[in-house]
This record gives structure tokens, C-alpha cells and sequence, in this order.
């Protein structure tokens, strides 16, 4: 089911994109249009709809394909390809279109989308031996995309990033075909697939949750830290008991939208439905208008996936420099407002909010650049090469079957290292790096970070494996820099934190 909402995810967005980029590209206006001007757009739409289908099209089988790739070896299978796809003759239509006028340097546009198509696609797998298709037929989507072109620049194409989100989960609608066989028409099965596709997509790209697409390389496209902000997580009251022999084991995951890095997490509160924490975090704030502070309550779980207790989103607009403000924010199921399980009283969450904005002169401000630069290479570098340094943070949700004692192994060109291991623990941090000395750069190179579990001397299952991820180099001998979280290969949940550095 993952990887059919990932398709249908990347067609919707897909669609939505291009109907964004033609209405900010071609327009640009700050002004609601009437309705010949949306008429204009599905005309135009329906003169480039032969070729949108094609460049769609190519964009949906790459990204799907590179998930599918994952699931080859797995319960016997042996291949997926697409035998068919395309998006058919019916092109999707604009319904309207909201322009905001923010002040700021930006565009922000939500147009109302609809596309009832005639799509033909035929996936093809193949397992045990039998070759099994799966078709996807009459394609219905609806979905309201808020599309943000920021900042405004003076080179084309005249804004340096997109960002796309979705107001309100989208309506989804399709048949699906297996061997000829339609699934939809078994009783229950097709509320469960459409309850399952909205959640999945509602967890990428929900409002606030956003999918940024880098347009140019411009300075003002990657904004610097202009403050920081000092999250005091003070406690909850009255939250739902999720365990039937007991009550909640709380924590909280901070997260502030447009921070690359993990989020933060309190600790956990052992069967506690009021715990108190007074645990501090802080966030670099590079946009304080628009930067949204998310926080999610979850119930720990020792064996499978915890169980989400509340969330509630938090603006930084809201929050007065160098006044630290209390706020006490009820928690909500979803972020939709039109969810009915949000009437559903779910506690509180009581947390206390500093930001603190630099000065031009402060030192903060250079010490946090600096933070980001690579040194140069040691003496004894060979000349045209350099030194490739690996820094494993941390890893999050990692479990094993019989037992979680994580450790990380690196595997690149034939040498293999390996972090410590970190006993009985699902979100474990290491913090080692790792150097290896290179004579020419690594590109085209991929290193293998793996995760696994090692049992005791005497434990039958001795050695499990967590997931692991293939990176590709040629990026961080680019950029000179990476620091990203890749979600692992072969786990349900499971994420990891991994910095490379190339110094030359």
C-alpha cells in the first residue's frame, strides 16, 4: 500500500506543479483572477497536456521505480516495471485560483484542482515465479495545493525555491484491477484503501508539512539564521490513555518546519497521563513570519510503532521577540479542521516560547555560518584528491525483532567500519565520524550505511539487521557538504542521521 500512495502521490503532485508553476510563471499577479483568466490557463493546459503527459509520466516511473526498487528480493519478488503508463487524454482543470497578497517577497497561489482522467497504468510484478499485473483505472483527484514561489529574485526564472503543501486532504478516487479482477468492488476494501491513501499523502505534505523544490542557486534563496529560538517544553495535562492495562508513557517531538535537521525529542514520562518535563530546545530561525513550530505527542511503546497522542502546530509569528510567552495549546488529532475525531477532547500541552533575534554584530551569528564550513584537508592530502569525512549522528524508530543494540557499519570501497553499539535502544545517538583518505574525489561512488542489532554471546538470533542506505557522493563532492536524514531500507519507520564532508 506504501507504494501505491507514493504513486499516486507523485502523480497528484505531478499535476500540481506544473497547473502552480504555469499560473506563477506565466501571470504573476496579486490580484484574484476571474473567470476568464482560469479559463485561459485550462486552455493553455489543454494545449500542453500531450507533453505534460510524457514529462509526468517520466517523473512518476523514476521516482517509482527507485521505491519499487527496494521491495526486489523481498517475499520472492523479482521484478516491477511499468507495462503501461500514461495519464490519457482527459487533461485536469483549474476550478479557480486564490492569490495572496502577503507583502513579503513571495507569490503564494492555491489553485482549486480537478482532474477526472482516463489514465491507463499497468504495473507488472513478478514473484515466485508468476507474473501478476496490477491496473490502475479512472483516476479522479481534487485536492486545493498551496504553491509558494519564494524568494523573488532578479534572475530567471524570478524565484529561487517552490514550495508545495496541501490545504485539506485530497479526494482520491481510482479503480484497481488485479489480473483482471476488480478490487474495488470487494465489500470494505474500498473505504480502507481510500482511508489509507489520504493518510499517507496527509503525512507528506499536510499544511504544514512542505515538498521544496530548489529552482536556482541564489543567495537570498538560502536564508541564514536571523535568531534563535528557545522552546521550554513544560508540561501536558489530561492526555489519552492508549494502553489497556495502564496509562500513557509520554514524549514530545519538536520539530520547526524549514530545519533540515531531526527533530527533538523530551524524554519519556513512564505511565503518566500529566507528566511534566521542563526540558529546553532550540531552533535556528531563519524566516520567523513564516516558520511554523510543530509539536507531536506520542505514547512509547517498547514493541512496535507508538502510538500518536495529539499534535498542534504552533506559528512563530505569534511569539514577540525577547518576550518569553507561555502557551497552552489543546491537541488535536490532524491538522485538517474538517477532521470530526478533532471533537475528541485529547489534553493539553503547555510549552514556552523565547525568540531572540541577532544583532548585526553578534558573534552567534558568525560562530553558526562557521558551524557550517568544511575545513580544508590535513597536510599529506594527494594532490587532486582529498579526505572524505563521514559523521554517523543518530539514528530514530530502528527495532529489531529479537532484540535493538544498534550499531552502524560504512561500507565503501571494500573497507568496512563501524560504530559503537548502543545497548537496548530504539533511538539511539553515536556521534563518531569516520575519515577516509581518497586520491581522486568519489564521484559516481556510493558508501552503505547499515544498522544493525548484535545479541548477546548466547542469543540464537545473534545478528539482525535494522535497514540500511545506499548515498551517493557525487553530491557531497559537489556541495562540499551534506547533512541529511535518510529513511532506511528494509525498516517500517526507521530513519538515520548522516553528515559526509569533502575537504580538499
Amino acid at each position: 500500500m506504501g507504494f501505491l500512495s507514493t504513486l499516486l502521490s507523485s502523480i497528484g503532485f505531478g499535476l500540481g506543479i506544473p497547473a502552480g508553476l504555469v499560473i506563477g510563471y506565466f501571470m504573476f499577479i496579486y490580484f484574484q483572477p476571474n473567470e476568464v483568466q482560469v479559463n485561459w490557463i485550462n486552455r493553455f493546459i489543454f494545449e500542453m497536456w500531450p507533453y505534460l503527459d510524457k514529462a509526468i509520466c517520466k517523473m512518476v516511473r523514476d521516482t517509482t521505480m527507485r521505491i519499487a526498487g527496494q521491495y526486489i528480493g523481498q517475499y520472492k519478488i523479482e521484478s516491477i516495471e511499468f507495462e503501461t503508463l500514461t495519464l490519457g487524454t482527459m487533461q485536469p482543470t483549474l476550478q479557480g485560483i486564490k492569490v495572496f497578497d502577503t507583502q513579503e517577497d513571495e507569490i503564494i497561489i492555491e489553485p482549486i484542482l480537478k482532474w477526472a482522467g482516463n489514465p491507463n497504468i499497468i504495473i507488472a510484478v513478478k514473484a515466485f515465479g508468476i507474473r501478476v499485473t496490477v491496473q490502475l483505472v479512472d483516476l479522479h483527484i481534487f485536492t486545493v495545493p498551496r504553491v509558494i514561489l519564494k524568494p523573488l529574485v532578479p534572475t530567471l526564472p524570478c524565484f529561487g525555491k517552490i514550495s508545495v503543501s496541501l490545504m485539506e486532504k485530497p479526494h482520491v478516487d481510482f479503480g484497481l484491477k488485479l489480473g483482471g479482477l476488480d478490487l474495488m468492488a470487494i465489500p470494505g476494501l474500498y473505504k480502507i484503501v481510500q482511508e489509507i491513501i489520504k493518510e499517507k499523502v496527509a503525512e507528506l505534505y499536510l499544511w504544514p508539512k512542505t515538498l521544496e523544490i530548489p529552482i536556482i542557486d541564489d543567495p537570498r534563496a538560502a536564508k541564514k539564521p536571523v535568531g534563535m529560538l528557545y522552546v521550554k517544553v513544560i508540561r501536558a495535562v489530561n492526555l489519552k490513555k492508549m494502553d489497556i492495562l495502564g496509562k500513557s508513557d509520554p514524549y514530545v517531538k519538536l520539530k520547526l518546519t524549514g530545519e533540515r535537521l531531526q527533530s527533538r525529542k523530551t524524554t519519556v514520562k513512564m505511565s503518566n497521563l500529566n507528566p511534566e518535563w521542563n526540558e529546553v530546545f532550540t531552533f535556528a530561525v531563519k524566516d520567523p513570519n513564516s516558520q511554523v513550530l510543530e509539536l507531536l505527542a506520542y505514547d512509547w511503546d517498547k514493541v512496535g510503532t507508538h502510538d500518536k497522542l495529539g499534535m498542534q502546530i504552533l506559528p512563530l509569528k505569534y511569539v514577540t521577540a525577547h518576550e518569553p510567552k507561555i502557551f497552552t495549546l489543546e491537541l488535536l488529532k490532524t491538522m485538517d479542521p474538517n477532521d470530526p475525531h478533532n471533537k475528541r477532547s485529547r489534553g493539553q500541552i503547555i510549552v514556552e516560547l523565547t525568540y531572540n533575534p541577532f544583532k548585526e554584530d553578534d558573534n552567534s551569528v558568525r560562530d553558526y555560518e562557521n558551524a557550517t564550513e568544511v575545513d580544508k584537508a590535513p597536510e599529506g592530502t594527494p594532490e587532486g584528491g582529498g579526505l572524505l569525512v563521514v559523521i554517523v549522528h543518530e539514528a530514530e524508530d530502528v527495532e529489531g525483532k529479537h532484540h535493538t543494540n544498534p550499531y552502524v557499519t560504512l561500507l565503501f570501497m571494500g573497507e568496512e567500519r563501524k560504530t559503537k553499539r548502543v545497548k537496548k535502544n530504539r533511538d539511539p545517538r553515536w556521534e563518531q565520524d569516520f575519515e577516509f583518505m581518497l586520491e581522486k574525489p568519489p564521484v559516481g561512488e556510493k558508501i552503505q550505511v547499515k544498522v544493525l542489532s548484535k545479541g548477546s554471546s548466547f542469543h540464537w538470533h545473534r545478528k539482525e539487521d535494522l535497514g540500511y542506505v545506499d548515498i551517493n557522493l557525487s553530491d557531497v563532492v559537489n556541495n562540499k557538504r551534506i547533512n541529511e536524514i535518510y529513511h532506511l531500507i528494509n525498516s517500517r519507520n526507521g530513519k538515520i542521521h548522516i553528515e559526509l564532508q569533502w575537504k580538499t
